[in-house]
């Protein structure tokens, strides 16, 4: 039998009880580790305890200054060593001679070891040391007569035990503990081997893979966009045709979905765990329209989905067709101007002021053709420029001055925005401006517009003399949905203007006092950068 085949809950069983085993024996081992350094600090402890005792004997103190003292020395020595249980305990005077050692033939001889020198400065420590016996735990402490002037030097060792010891000294706990363990493990891999078995629909891993390229297959072959989360935002689905749409390439399964795409909105859903269905967005300046819904189980939101469409050719094709509606308007404000204008020419050639009416027909083509070449050589797009002398004779007509600043210019766009995005925000601004002038009481009422740009941004100022917007709800006026109009107004235009600044990594900021006027300047980069909105 193949082991690719071999049944899951074997795999699991014997791979956890491995996983166990190998867990036991790396836990030992630092648990021997642990109590190798416990008994090490332990006999640190106990043999500085033992050095101390002895150096501070009168006696020691005594017979160490005495030539030969070593004779009655050393069997006290071997009485405290036996009742503190030391392996060994030396006793040296100021010249290193011994007065003390297990080894009797070695009393009275010189030491020449160089371990205890630092002691011999009136230092007290611990040393290690590895001799014959193994591995020992060394204490040096000097011995002070009673004017506090050395006369020598304790040493007391003792001899550490291997883990050899250790594992010997306890076998019997040792065995007890690995057969229950081991027991515990055995049952509990079975135990785990059969749950995960069941989790899985009695599916084999083979069973399981079979099933995952199918889905995979499934998803690829749909002509909708799908991309799925997880509860981490880490993607779990991302099929062809997203990538297609979105122009993503390469493997992203498991990446975050900020990391791909920053602005699928889809996190937003896992968050608040509502569906939004049929909204057009733009993602990766692109026009989406999109269902977006969270995936919950068992009462717990695990991810999310998102299936969408590419409406971006189907929105040009609406903006065209609702630009009609525009262009009428445009043409009913350009007639009843022109029935104004021949209603005061007829008037004033009736009157027989043939020279003034002439001069008015002059003056009125004049200005009509200055506004024309200005905004032809300044506005180079059809589409803005058609969009402003509307407006200007729009205002007019509710008049309204709209001043178009001499020095305004427009030769490209932001690479972040196009013509769409201009008349959005230039229409949805002016409009504002005539809806807040109609309400006011200003004699004299005017709209100030400046467009510029250079190399790195291209800035747009908008000024009216309107009746302002109060403090308080200048923090809203960006709100879906918010408006003063009543149920004239939508309440969608600020807010589209700063979805645009926010899409193309602008800024938007906002002057406006009572009974002075309202002021919005908005700035966009040039060039692609990475920001975000700014309201001030």
């Amino acid at each position: 039998m193949k082991l690719s085949h071999t049944p899951i809950q074997l795999k699991i069983t014997m791979l956890t009880f491995g996983i166990v085993t190998f867990s036991i024996l790396i836990g030992g081992m630092m648990i021997l580790g642990n109590i190798v350094s416990v008994k090490e600090e332990e006999s640190g402890k106990r043999t500085m305890i033992t050095a101390h005792t002895v150096a501070e004997l009168p006696v020691v103190q005594e017979m160490v200054q005495k030539p030969n003292g070593w004779h009655a020395l050393n069997k006290i020595i071997e009485n405290i060593r036996f009742i503190h249980n030391a392996d060994y305990i030396v006793v040296l005077n100021q010249d290193r001679i011994r007065y003390s050692h297990p080894v009797y033939s070695k009393l009275g001889t010189v030491s020449h070891s160089k371990d205890e020198s630092a002691a011999f400065a009136e230092h007290v420590y611990l040393s290690k040391a590895k001799g014959e016996m193994g591995v020992s735990v060394r204490a040096f402490v000097p011995i002070l007569n009673e004017k506090k002037e050395q006369v020598g030097v304790v040493i007391v060792g003792n001899i550490l035990p291997t883990i050899k010891d250790l594992v010997l000294e306890s076998r019997t706990d040792i065995a007890l503990l690995l057969l229950l363990t081991l027991s515990f493990g055995a049952i509990g891999s079975w135990l785990l081997a059969h749950h995960i078995k069941k989790e899985t629909f009695q599916l084999e891993p083979h069973e399981i893979s079979r099933m995952l390229v199918e889905r995979t297959e499934a998803f690829n072959a749909m002509h909708e966009g799908v991309i799925a989360i997880d509860n981490q935002e880490h993607i779990t689905v991302f099929n062809e045709k997203a990538k297609q749409m979105l122009g993503i390439s390469g493997n992203v399964i498991g990446r975050k979905i900020r990391e791909v795409i920053n602005d699928t909105r889809l996190p937003e859903v896992l968050y608040f765990t509502k569906p939004v269905y049929n909204q057009e967005i733009q993602v990766q300046y692109k026009n989406i329209l999109s269902n977006r819904v969270p995936i919950i189980v068992a009462g717990d939101t695990i991810g999310a989905v998102a299936i969408f469409q590419d409406r971006t050719e189907v929105t040009k094709l609406a903006e065209e067709l609702t630009g009609v509606k525009a262009f009428v308007e445009a043409l009913r404000v350009q007639n009843h101007e022109h029935m104004n204008k021949l209603h005061t020419i007829a008037g004033l050639i009736q009157l027989g002021n043939l020279d003034k009416a002439l001069q008015y027909v002059f003056k009125t083509t004049e200005e009509q053709e200055d506004l024309s070449r200005f905004l032809s050589k300044h506005i180079h797009h059809e589409s803005l420029a058609g969009l402003l002398l509307s407006k200007v004779t729009r205002g007019k007509e509710l008049g309204i001055e709209l001043i178009i600043d001499k020095n305004s210019r427009l030769e490209r766009f932001p690479d972040d925005l196009d013509h769409h995005d201009f008349v959005l925000i230039l229409g949805n601004l002016i409009e504002n401006s005539f809806a807040a002038l109609m309400n006011s009481n200003e004699q004299k009422k005017q709209v100030y517009l400046c467009i510029r740009h250079d190399e790195t941004a291209c800035q747009i100022v908008h000024e009216d003399n309107g009746p302002g917007i109060p403090d308080s709800i200048q923090e809203q006026i960006f709100q879906y949905g918010f408006t003063t109009k009543g149920n004239d107004g939508s309440g969608i235009g600020l807010y589209l203007i700063s979805q645009i600044v926010e899409k193309a990594h602008g800024t938007l900021s906002v002057e406006s006092k009572p009974n002075e006027g309202t002021a919005f300047y908005l700035s966009f980069p040039m060039k692609k950068v990475q920001g975000g909105i700014t309201h001030g």
